[in-house]
C-alpha cells in the first residue's frame, strides 16, 4: 500500500522538492498540501512539472486534514510547525518534522503525545546523509575528547538560532558525555555572552551573513590537537529528499519521537 503523505510548506524550497519526488514515487500518494501564500491553488500550478497533482493547497493543516492521510510532513516556519504536528497527532498521524527552531522542551512535549496516540514522529535538524553523518562521528569523537564546541552558520534571513542541525548536535552530545570546558562561561572576563549560548552543556555559536546555506562545525580540542567535523550544504533541497522519505516510513512502525536521520541510518547513541 502507498503512504498518503500531507505535505505542509509544499511551496518552499525543500517542500517542493519533497512534492515533486512523492508525485514521482509509487511508495506515496500526496493527498493534501498546505502553504498560505498558495492556498486555493493546485500543486501542479505551484510547483510545476508535468506530473503535477490535482490537490488543492490549503491554507492551514486543519483545512487539508479533512482528506485522511496517513503522514504529515512539516517544512513549515518555527512558529506553526509545533501546533501543526500536535494537530496531526490528534488526528492520529505520523509525522515528519523537517522545520528548525523547536526546543527541547517542545520535543518533550510532542514525544508525550506522540506515545500517548501510539503514532511515530521522526524529526530532524537536517535530512540529508552528510548532515547525519557530522553528527554519528561527533558523537563517537565526543566519547574520547571531552572538549567541544559547535559553530552554526546560515544566510542572514534564517529567522531562527541556532539552526535545527547544530541545536540537534548539541543536545545529543551533551547526552553522550560531558563537556568539560576550562573556564567556566560565568567566570569568563569582559562580555560572556560573546561565548556563546550554552546548550548540551557546551557552547553553541551561530553566525548569520549572506552567502551561507547551512554550515555547522564540531570542534573538539586536546592539548596539542584539534578535530573539526563541517557538514555544508549546496543551493540544492536535493540532499533532504532522500532522507525525509525515508523518515516517513520509518515514523509509521514506531511510537513516540525519534530524534535525528542518524538514529535511522545508525541505530542508538555511539553506535559504531
Amino acid at each position: 500500500m502507498t503512504l498518503r503523505i500531507c505535505l505542509a510548506g509544499v511551496t518552499g524550497w525543500t517542500g517542493s522538492a519533497i512534492a515533486a519526488a512523492v508525485l514521482d514515487s509509487p511508495e506515496f500518494e500526496l493527498v493534501g498540501a498546505v502553504a498560505r501564500s498558495a492556498a486555493g491553488r493546485t500543486v501542479a500550478a505551484s510547483i510545476g512539472g508535468e506530473a503535477g497533482s490535482a490537490v488543492v493547497i490549503e491554507p492551514d493543516v486543519a483545512a487539508a486534514l479533512r482528506t485522511p492521510a496517513d503522514v504529515l510532513i512539516d517544512y513549515t516556519h518555527p512558529s506553526a510547525v509545533k501546533a501543526n504536528v500536535l494537530l496531526a497527532i490528534e488526528e492520529g498521524l505520523h509525522a515528519v518534522i523537517g522545520t528548525s527552531g523547536l526546543t527541547s522542551q517542545d520535543y518533550d512535549d510532542i514525544d508525550a503525545a506522540a506515545r500517548r496516540a501510539g503514532v511515530g514522529v521522526v524529526a530532524a535538524g537536517n535530512f540529508s546523509v552528510t548532515a547525519a553523518l557530522l553528527k554519528h562521528f561527533s558523537g563517537i569523537a565526543a566519547l574520547h575528547v571531552p572538549h567541544w564546541e559547535i559553530v552554526d552558520m546560515a544566510h542572514a534571513g534564517k529567522p531562527d538560532a541556532p539552526s535545527g542541525t547544530a541545536r540537534e548536535l548539541a543536545d545529543y552530545l551533551g547526552d553522550l558525555a560531558q563537556n568539560e570546558p576550562e573556564v567556566p562561561v560565568e567566570e569568563t572576563l569582559g562580555t560572556p555572552a560573546t561565548r556563546g549560548a550554552t546548550l548540551g552543556g557546551a557552547q553553541v555559536h551561530s553566525i548569520r551573513l549572506p552567502s551561507y546555506v547551512i554550515s555547522v562545525e564540531a570542534l573538539f580540542g586536546l592539548p596539542g590537537e584539534r578535530l573539526t567535523i563541517r557538514h555544508d550544504a549546496g543551493s540544492s533541497a536535493e540532499p533532504y529528499v532522500g532522507g525525509t522519505l525515508l523518515a516517513a516510513k520509518a515514523a509509521t512502525s514506531t511510537t513516540g519521537l525519534v530524534r535525528g536521520l542518524d538514529t535511522l541510518l545508525f541505530g542508538g547513541a555511539g553506535a559504531t
